[in-house]
């Protein structure tokens, strides 16, 4: 099959919008987010798209800011998709185990098909400091499991935890059954080695490799953006909309023997060979 023939979808992808009423800090510039993701709809709309996924951190924190750039993304003209990311989840105690339903996610981690590709949405809030109040039982979870794996990382990462890690793995069996190829989708990195890696970030790699038709895993969180490859899957660290005054996003485009990463604004072109 001729690499320039085109499998028949492409795909909006967009990460960290961390929108939040807020002062400048450093390269964030919280206000100008509700701008920035405007205009990156408005592109996306002028587009043919299967879908549009934001890879997690819609806000920076409080729980009305959903309410102002939510409609703005729920105005793009495709299905849509949301990961959770850590910053979704500063918000009251109370509202943290309804973050995924404002997000209108059916779970917090999920699959979904198009054409021949199973695109799959891991919640890297599992185990989480943010994601629990302080006074809980996923939050003594989370304590038990730092201390005791001895991690050393930041307390602002987390983990995916073994229930998902089952379910990832089935869904991964039945995609090879099926014959699909897979994009893994979540808001933490795994690869190349950084510091915003989730904390069991070789826990899923050793998963996904032993998978051959895994061939991407897509994420937001470090929104400095990074890539790496390794046996096979491509690991693309999205840069965050967030920062600078530059908006930054992409499209990909799915061909049967690579994808090619069209980006806008800060973020790169890229071609993801998928022999």
């Amino acid at each position: 099959m001729s690499a320039t023939k085109k499998t028949p979808f492409s795909i909006g992808v967009m990460a960290d919008c961390q929108y939040a009423d807020l002062e400048d800090a450093g390269a964030r510039k919280y206000i100008q987010s509700k701008e920035k993701l405007q205009k990156c709809v408005e592109h996306f709309n002028s587009m043919n798209l299967a879908f549009t996924i934001h890879l997690g951190d819609l806000i920076d924190r409080d729980w009305k800011n959903f309410d102002v750039v939510q409609p703005i993304f729920n105005s793009l003209k495709m299905p849509t998709y949301q990961v959770l990311g850590n910053h979704d989840f500063w918000v009251e105690d109370d509202e943290k185990a309804a973050v995924f339903r404002k997000l209108e996610m059916p779970f917090p981690y999920y699959d979904f098909k198009v054409a021949n590709w199973r695109f799959i949405v891991l919640d890297g809030n599992d185990l989480s400091f943010h994601a629990f109040p302080e006074i809980s039982e996923g939050y003594q979870i989370t304590a038990d499991y730092y201390i005791r794996n001895q991690i050393d990382a930041p307390y602002w990462n987390g983990a995916i935890g073994p229930t998902q890690l089952q379910w990832l793995r089935t869904v991964l069996d039945q995609a090879e059954k099926d014959q699909e190829n897979v994009m893994v989708f979540c808001h933490f990195p795994v690869y190349p080695e950084d510091i915003h890696n989730l904390w069991n970030a070789e826990e899923v790699i050793t998963i996904l490799e032993n998978y051959p038709n895994v061939k991407a895993y897509l994420n937001g969180h470090n929104h400095k953006g990074n890539y790496g490859v390794k046996n096979g899957i491509h690991y693309l660290n999205m840069h965050g909309m967030v920062d600078t005054e530059t908006n930054a996003y992409a499209v990909l485009e799915f061909y049967h023997e690579h994808i090619k990463v069209i980006g806008y604004g800060r973020e790169e072109n890229r071609f993801l060979n998928l022999q």
